[in-house]
Formats: structure tokens, C-alpha cells, sequence
């Protein structure tokens, strides 16, 4: 690959705040198991959520004087209070350790009564931080149902930090949601049964009719017969062979398609965040032939002082004149010749040897995408 450029300039093995994650293999094929890539049809997790009170909080919770307080938050302490036969009047709760919440999880088709699953906490009023705080029981229910399927109860795991003092305060990621690892407990849910007179469903996890077919193979050459077909990109229909019609034997036919290697067609994508300046790029990525030119233009503005002196006994007085100046300069462009099936570990060595910073990459890859240059998908989040 050839670089030309105006100037020579030193290399630059540094991108600060951006990052750049290179697969090492060009291979535009993943082998793994199927059980990474499909899911049984019908067999989806159910979504579950529930409201409940984070106590412990180091007065970090809902305000409940103010008026822009969270009355809701000072109702449920009541409410909950009375359930242990305490009787409070909630206009005289004055309380900041509490914080009013919503809490969610994913039970899966399988869980059964007295499994464990994670839950998600997120603050529901003006709470700063959950951190420190324990998550009291919570029936949780699927949404517009009455019925409980699980209980979620534990002490909260805060990823970020959140302090303030006085007007001062400093933060690093998220407070106000937590998780609790294994803080549910199944209570109830709907067994799952597989239909012995309907084909078996694989529901592809990223549908596309190359994958489809590369799974249908696998299995039909693994029971050397044509029981898989490809009902649509995103869905493959196996037939249940007459060895496993119980449905135990259906469970273990299951299992052995689950385990079946398959080398599945993996898409060329370049993902860019612009919030964080962070562009991730798998190494199937290629670039076709073309020419990338930055420039860079500087506008500075400042203030020169003025003394103003008035003449010999005219009465005035020495007074200082500020005069704005404003100054254009703009940077000879450099520029960059990329050769076909360019790809992204070389176009990242030929983008840090002129030293550009994540947000000029990041317009880069966009450009190079609206030219029609980059061989992949770009996605922007």
C-alpha cells in the first residue's frame, strides 16, 4: 500500500479516547456451535417487571418535603410500613435513604418454580445514586396481568460513582440503575411444550438466506437425509425424524442439532458511537481504491488592549480600549491514497500518521461509506 503525502510526518501509535478492535482473521466465515445462533420457535423468554423500594441509600433517595418531591415514593413507605402494622401519616415522613423503582428481567421458557434470575433496578424518582442501597421483595408480573411469576429481592451492584459537594459534583457512568445477580425467584411460569405435528422452528438469531442455508446443510448432511428446510431468511423448518417422536427423544433431538458446527457467513461492519468517539471495525472490512484529503481550518479570536490618551489639559481621562482581532489560518490539506482491498489495520497506520482525532476518523468513515468506497456496513449508534 502506497501513502503519499505533502509533509512527512512522525507515526502516531496513539488514538486517545477512540478505540480500534481488529479481528485478526480476514475470513468472512465463523464456525460455532448452532445453539449461538438459533433459537427454538415459541420458546422466547417472557418480560417481567415490577415496582418496588430500594432502602439504605446514604441520603441519595427520593426527596419527600419539596414540592417537586416524589409523593409516590412517600405513599409506598407508608403502604408498606402499615403491612408490618406501623400506621404513618405520610405528610410527616421526612426521609432521603429511600428511592421509589422499577425493577425488570427476562424469565426464560425453561426457568421452573425456584430458579434463579438476574433483575435490573432503575430509579423511578429524583433519587442521585442507588449506590449502597438493598432492593426490598417485589412481586414482579408480565405487563397488564395480575398474576406473579417472580419475586426479586437483594442488595444493588452500582456501576458508577456519583459524588457532590456543595456545587462541586463528579460522576463516572450510571447510578440510578443496578443490578442484583440471582436476586429473582421463580414463582410460577408456563411449561413449554414442543408440538410433535409441527416441524421444529430454528429462529435465527440475525436472519439472512446465506446463514439459513448454511445451517439447513449442516443438519441434513449430520442425519445424511433432507429433513431441514429454509422457510425463510429467518426461520428454518426441521422434520421430526420417526426415531424421536416422544418427547423425550424430541428433548435429545433438540440437543444434538444444538450442538452441530456450522460456518456461518459473518457480515463486514464498522460500528461507530459518536457520543464517545469510539469506532469498532471487524477486520473483514476492506476498502476499495480511493484518495482521502483532511485539512484543517483554525479561527482565533483575542482581545489586544488600547490606551486611549486624551491631549494635554483637554480635561479627559487615560482610558483602555479593548480592540478585538480575529485570525484565519488554515493547514496545507494532506492526503492519503488508499489501493483496493485496503483494509481497516492499514487505513487506521495511514490515518494515525497524520495525527487526526477520533471525531476526524470518525467523519472519514462516514465519507469513505458515502463514496461508496467502504466494502461493509456502516453503523452509527
Amino acid at each position: 500500500m502506497k501513502f503519499h503525502t505533502h509533509k512527512k510526518y512522525c507515526l502516531q501509535l496513539f488514538l486517545p479516547i477512540m478505540i480500534l478492535v481488529f479481528m485478526v482473521s480476514i475470513d468472512v466465515k465463523a464456525q460455532g456451535r448452532l445453539n449461538s445462533h438459533v433459537k427454538v420457535k415459541d420458546a422466547q423468554a417472557k418480560k417481567i417487571v415490577g415496582y418496588g423500594l430500594v432502602a439504605g441509600l446514604d441520603r441519595t433517595g427520593d426527596r419527600t418535603i419539596s414540592s417537586r418531591g416524589s409523593q409516590f415514593t412517600v405513599q409506598s413507605i407508608a403502604n408498606m410500613l402499615e403491612n408490618f402494622g406501623i400506621n404513618v401519616d405520610p405528610s410527616r415522613l421526612r426521609t432521603r435513604n429511600v428511592a421509589a423503582v422499577m425493577v425488570t428481567a427476562d424469565m426464560g421458557p425453561y426457568h421452573a418454580r425456584g430458579s434463579e434470575i438476574d433483575i435490573t433496578v432503575s430509579s423511578l424518582g429524583d433519587a442521585s445514586s442507588l449506590k449502597g442501597g438493598v432492593l426490598l421483595e417485589t412481586p414482579l408480573l408480565v405487563p397488564g396481568t395480575q398474576k406473579v411469576y417472580a419475586k426479586a429481592q437483594g442488595a444493588l451492584v452500582v456501576g458508577g460513582v456519583k459524588s457532590e459537594l456543595g456545587a462541586s459534583q463528579i460522576s463516572r457512568n450510571g447510578s440510578l440503575t443496578a443490578t442484583v445477580p440471582g436476586g429473582g425467584i421463580v414463582e410460577d411460569n408456563e411449561v413449554f411444550e414442543l408440538n410433535p405435528n409441527e416441524p421444529l422452528g430454528l429462529v435465527l438469531d440475525k436472519p439472512g438466506y446465506i446463514n439459513a442455508r448454511r445451517i439447513v446443510e449442516a443438519i441434513n448432511t449430520n442425519f445424511d437425509e433432507q429433513i431441514a428446510s429454509v422457510f425463510n431468511p429467518g426461520l428454518v423448518n426441521v422434520q421430526w425424524p420417526d426415531a424421536f417422536q416422544e418427547q423425550g427423544m424430541r428433548n435429545i433431538f433438540i440437543s444434538t442439532i444444538m450442538e452441530q458446527r456450522v460456518d456461518l457467513h459473518k457480515p463486514a461492519r464498522v460500528v461507530v458511537n459518536e457520543r464517545t468517539g469510539t469506532v469498532v471495525a471487524g477486520g473483514n472490512v476492506t476498502i476499495d481504491n480511493a484518495m482521502v484529503s483532511h485539512g484543517t481550518v483554525q479561527v482565533r479570536t483575542q482581545v489586544n488592549p488600547l490606551i486611549s490618551q486624551p491631549p494635554a489639559f483637554s480635561g479627559g481621562e487615560t482610558q483602555v480600549v479593548p480592540v478585538p482581532q480575529v485570525g484565519i489560518s488554515e493547514e496545507s490539506a494532506q492526503n492519503i491514497v488508499l489501493d483496493p482491498d485496503t483494509n481497516v489495520q492499514q487505513l487506521a497506520e495511514a490515518l494515525n500518521s497524520l495525527g487526526l482525532s477520533p471525531r476526524d476518523i470518525i467523519s472519514i468513515f462516514q465519507a469513505l461509506d458515502r463514496a461508496g468506497a467502504l466494502q461493509g456496513e456502516l453503523i452509527v449508534m
